[in-house]
């Protein structure tokens, strides 16, 4: 195991390389790998991707195991970097998923793993890709909260997702859910809760990423405006670059794992991957 973030251990501490990584003047990552270890065994890079040097200290750690004579590496990547650009909505935006993807496939790497990835899209495009799904986690997610509640989909993206959360928790209830995106300035509107009344149930919203958390809110005051009891989120990937002054508005708790960064609120339960794997 060479863990490259060592505060980040999802596959635990056991038989980790020892290693030292910094940045040159120039922004450049560099490693050096200590040489106590057996280079005839497999080796399993882990990495949290939260910027380009992070991929780069990557690519550069798979050069040093190969000069070592590593003969097969493995890479654990739970958050897989821009899986939200997975297809070109506009003119003159790049499909940025395929970019990070053959960089990585450029690796020549025995596997890659990914946590809940955005869409089928990024397994379609990493060589020898093995993905995790999210059941686990909603499933101590709900354990968490202790009370029976409403799986809520937020968009039709999460339709396929949340259903088969659903039949592995035994037949969770899901209630759809839509919303409408301006694709060339991003804005969010027309939010839509496809039941009646929810007669006071509380709900748990499930989706792979928050960055902003503006789906999230609209979706809560729509689902308030429904009678819903309680609010919960259940994010895998948690960006939260807004903070979560608003989002604590309406969520009673929000979960997420530490796929991306370590979260420290009040109103945060973190669920480390180490603990749903």
């Amino acid at each position: 195991m060479l863990n490259l973030d060592p505060s980040f251990t999802p596959l635990g501490e056991n038989n980790s390389i020892v290693h030292q990584s910094f940045l040159f003047a120039g922004g450049e990552p560099h490693i050096k790998i200590s040489d106590k270890f057996n280079q005839n065994e497999p080796v399993t890079i882990t990495q949290r991707i939260n910027s380009f040097n992070d991929l780069g200290l990557i690519c550069i750690t798979v050069d040093a195991l190969k000069r070592m004579g590593v003969k097969e590496i493995h890479l654990y990547i739970p958050y897989f970097p821009a899986a939200r650009q997975d297809r070109v909505m506009i003119p003159g935006e790049p499909l940025s998923v395929k970019v990070y993807a053959d960089i990585i496939n450029a690796l020549a790497l025995a596997s890659v793993t990914v946590f809940d990835p955005h869409s089928e899209v990024t397994p379609a495009l990493l060589n020898n890709c093995i993905t995790i799904s999210n059941h686990e986690f909603i499933k101590k997610v709900i354990e968490e909260i202790g009370t029976d509640v409403k799986l809520i989909s937020p968009d039709g993206g999460a339709l396929k997702k949340i259903y088969k959360v659903s039949e592995f928790l035994g037949g969770a209830e899901v209630v759809e859910c839509s919303k409408s995106r301006d694709v060339k300035t991003g804005r969010l509107s027309g939010f839509k809760v496809y039941t009646d009344d929810l007669n006071g149930a509380d709900c748990l919203i499930v989706d792979d990423i928050c960055d902003g958390g503006g789906t999230f809110n609209g979706l809560a005051e729509a689902l308030q405006a429904k009678n819903a009891g309680k609010l919960y989120l259940a994010i895998s990937h948690g960006i939260f670059s807004k903070g979560f002054d608003d989002l604590s508005k309406y969520f009673e708790q929000i979960f997420t794992t530490d796929s991306i960064k370590q979260v420290e609120h009040h109103g945060v339960t973190q669920i480390k991957l180490q603990a749903i794997l």
